[in-house]
């Protein structure tokens, strides 16, 4: 199949990844009442690391040091990541808190530009951030804003660390051993924050279905669609994140945006958008042969 044969169905198995990870938010949230947001960490990052360990079974045997810090390195990251962007959830709308996170990898995109044109798509971006507001911060939770902001950067570390360890780990390898990492540094804060809620079977198997939602299902499209995309149209799909979460967030918790907010989330997706194509066009430039 070649690639433009499979670019429809592939792109569409971006957008139900998408739609699949914010449906796994939206549930996280409404058991926040019951398990807390380091608890939900706890049950996501467990399971997860289950069903990696499961599918991937990886070697223990045969890796450099250099390797298992990496791994180490990634599963703090994990783990601080989920754990800022729940802690950002319980204060902020969904929508908000994935537009805000979407800057981490926005920053990356400009840096890899390399040029000068691509920080117009960062004063979009931070255009999009006040926007957000819809007209005052006083609107927002400033300790949401922070842990929102903090994810942000833990994103930007995420793919930083993943591409140092999957140089070192062949497959999922890399990735299941830091789920576990990850899911082992979450135990101590998630067993403090659920306490006897984990006790309740109805609750962890609900806690499997988040990891499941949020991590499995859509890893697995996006490694299917990245067979049959270009990495830069995988970018721009991914881009749509703060759209999708948004939508997520009214149809099920009842998150209404203002038209402000809305506005803001619209100019840091089409910066986003903008900081890829920027980058992609930068990398292009930078193989070419010179004359």
């Amino acid at each position: 199949m070649t690639t433009r044969a499979g670019a429809s169905p592939a792109i569409l198995l971006v957008v139900v990844g998408l739609a699949c990870q914010e449906v796994g938010a939206s549930l996280a949230v409404l058991l926040f009442p019951t398990v807390g947001p380091l608890g939900m960490v706890m049950l996501r990052l467990v399971f997860s690391a289950v069903v990696l360990l499961l599918i991937a079974r990886p070697r223990l045997r045969g890796h450099t040091r250099e390797a298992w810090v990496d791994v180490v390195w990634f599963g703090v990251v994990l783990a601080t990541m989920n754990a800022l962007f729940y802690l950002a959830l319980e204060r902020l709308p969904l929508g908000v808190t994935v537009t805000i996170e979407v800057l981490g990898p926005l920053v990356l995109s400009i840096v890899a530009a390399r040029r000068a044109s691509a920080w117009l798509w960062a004063l979009l971006a931070l255009a999009g951030v006040v926007a957000l507001a819809g007209g005052g911060w006083d609107r927002l939770d400033p300790l949401g804003v922070l842990f929102a902001l903090g994810a942000a950067a833990s994103w930007a570390f995420y793919i930083l660390a993943s591409a140092r360890v999957g140089r070192g780990f062949p497959k999922l390898d890399g990735l299941a051993l830091a789920m576990a990492v990850g899911a082992v540094l979450s135990l101590p804060f998630g067993i403090t924050d659920a306490g006897a809620a984990l006790l309740r079977i109805e609750i962890v198997a609900l806690g499997a279905a988040v990891a499941i939602l949020s991590s499995t299902i859509p890893y697995a499209l996006e490694l299917i669609a990245l067979r049959r995309l270009p990495a830069a149209v995988f970018a721009i799909l991914m881009s749509l994140a703060p759209a999708t979460a948004a939508l997520a967030g009214f149809i099920f918790l009842a998150q209404y945006l203002s038209w402000l907010e809305v506005v803001g989330i619209a100019l840091v997706i089409a910066a986003s958008i903008g900081a890829v194509q920027s980058s992609a066009r930068a990398a292009r430039e930078a193989a070419e042969p010179l004359a």
